[in-house]
C-alpha cells in the first residue's frame, strides 16, 4: 500500500532538494506546488550559497577590498543557529577551504603580512577554533593590530569624555575644550590680563579631572555574540577595556547567545577578552538582561548598553518588561544596534520599534561618536535624537 504523503511533507522534501541544488534552481522549484522557502530556509540558503556558490574566494592584499569579506562573519554565524553542530563543523571547514582562508590559517607568515581589516578580524574570531596551533600566535597578533587601531581612535577621547562628564572639582592636564573649568582658569590667570588685547592670556588652562568616590558610575555592556555582531563586538570590547582602566567607572562586560558569559575579569587584556567571546549561535537577550540586573547598585548612576541586532530568540515580552523596569528605576538604558560594513546598521526593525516606544534610545552609533555618546549619557542629556545630530 502506498503511503499518503501530506502537503507539509512534500514541501519539506522540496525545500531539502532546493537547498541541496542551490539558488540556480529557484525558478524550477517555484513552479512546483506553489513552493517557497520559509524565512529560516532562506537564511540557510544564503549561508550555503555564500560558501558553496561561485568560485574560489581570494583574500588579496587587503581583505576589506573583497566584497565577500564584510558578510563572511555573519554567514558563518548564521550556520551555527541553523544547522546541527556536526554540519556546522563541515561547513566552516569548507569555508576555510573554498574561500581562500585555508592558506591564510596554515601559513602564519601570510596572516602576519595581511593588511589589518576589521571584517577579517571578525572572521578570524569566529573561526578561531579551526585555526591550527601553528597559526594561533599570528592570529592574536593580527587581532592585536586591529585593537591598537581602535584604541588609538577611541582611548583618549573616551577618557576625556568620562572625566568631563563626571567631575567639576579637581583638575587634569588632559586637553579637552568640553572639560575646561573656565571659572577656575580665569581666577588663576587674572594677573595675566593684557591691556592691549583687553583679554586674559592664561599661562595655564585647567580641566576637570577624576570624580570623587561619590560619583562612581557603573557601566554595563551587554553584548550579543551572534554571527552578525563581529564589528560591534570589536569596538564594544575595546571600549569596555578603556572604561575598565578608569577607576571612576565600574565596568562590567557580558556576552550572550542562548547562554550568558561574564567577561569582566578579562578587561585587563582586550585580546583575551575578544578570544573569550564565542561568536555564533542563537540569541536570548532576555536571559542576559536578567543576569545584568544583579549589578545595578545605584540605578541613577548606572549606564546600561544593550548592544545587539535585536533578533530575539527568547521571551520578547519578558525582555521588554525588564528593559522598561530598568529604565523606570532610574537606569540610563541605551540600545545600540549592530553595525557592519563600516557602520551600516543591521537589526530587527520590529523589535527596535518596540524598545523605542518604551522611551529607550535605540540607534546605531558609529565608533567615532562613542565618546560623544558617553558624555551625553553620563550628563543625563536627552538621547532619543542623538543619531540624528
Amino acid at each position: 500500500m502506498m503511503k499518503n504523503i501530506t502537503e507539509q511533507e512534500i514541501q519539506k522534501k522540496l525545500a531539502r532538494w532546493r537547498l541541496i541544488l542551490g539558488q540556480d534552481t529557484q525558478q524550477q522549484f517555484s513552479n512546483m506546488n506553489h513552493f517557497t522557502l520559509s524565512e529560516q530556509q532562506f537564511l540557510m540558503d544564503e549561508a550555503l550559497a555564500s560558501i558553496y556558490g561561485g568560485g574560489e574566494g581570494e583574500l588579496g592584499k587587503g581583505a576589506g577590498n573583497n566584497p565577500f569579506a564584510p558578510k563572511l562573519s555573519k554567514w558563518l554565524g548564521d550556520i551555527r543557529s541553523l544547522f546541527d553542530k556536526d554540519i556546522v563543523t563541515i561547513i566552516q571547514n569548507d569555508a576555510i577551504e573554498r574561500k581562500g582562508l585555508k592558506q591564510l590559517f596554515l601559513e602564519p607568515e601570510m596572516l602576519e603580512n595581511l593588511e589589518p581589516d576589521i571584517n577579517m578580524a571578525a572572521t578570524i574570531l569566529l573561526l578561531k577554533d579551526q585555526i591550527p596551533q601553528c597559526s594561533k600566535a599570528s592570529a592574536r597578533i593580527y587581532i592585536q593590530k586591529i585593537v591598537e587601531q581602535i584604541n588609538a581612535m577611541l582611548a583618549s577621547d573616551i577618557q576625556r569624555a568620562v572625566v568631563a562628564a563626571l567631575n567639576k572639582h579637581s583638575h587634569s592636564p588632559l586637553p579637552s575644550a568640553s572639560a575646561i573649568d573656565f571659572k577656575y582658569t580665569i581666577a588663576r590667570n587674572l594677573k595675566n590680563y593684557n591691556a592691549d588685547l583687553k583679554a586674559i592670556v592664561p599661562e595655564r588652562v585647567y580641566f576637570f579631572d577624576r570624580a570623587n568616590k561619590v560619583n562612581h558610575w557603573t557601566v554595563i555592556l551587554d553584548i550579543d555574540q551572534s554571527g552578525s555582531m563581529g564589528e560591534s563586538i570589536l569596538y564594544s570590547s575595546v571600549m569596555a577595556c578603556i572604561l575598565a582602566s578608569m577607576n571612576v567607572i565600574k565596568t562590567r562586560i557580558v556576552a550572550f547567545d542562548t547562554s550568558v558569559i561574564d567577561l569582566t575579569e578579562k578587561t585587563d587584556d582586550p585580546i583575551d577578552l575578544l578570544f573569550g567571546i564565542q561568536m555564533g549561535g542563537g540569541t536570548d537577550i532576555n536571559k542576559s538582561v536578567a543576569y545584568c540586573q544583579q549589578f545595578i547598585e545605584t540605578p541613577s548612576k548606572t549606564l546600561f548598553f544593550l548592544i545587539s541586532d535585536l533578533e530575539e530568540g527568547g521571551n520578547q515580552a519578558s525582555l521588554l518588561r525588564k528593559l522598561e523596569d530598568m529604565k523606570e528605576s532610574g537606569v540610563t538604558v541605551i540600545s545600540l544596534l549592530a553595525i557592519a560594513d563600516g557602520g551600516k546598521p543591521y537589526y530587527s526593525a520590529s523589535m527596535a520599534q518596540k524598545i523605542a516606544r518604551l522611551g529607550i534610545p535605540c540607534f546605531a552609533c558609529t565608533p567615532e561618536r562613542l565618546p560623544e555618546l558617553l558624555t551625553a549619557a553620563l550628563k543625563g542629556y536627552e538621547l532619543n535624537n542623538f543619531d540624528k545630530k
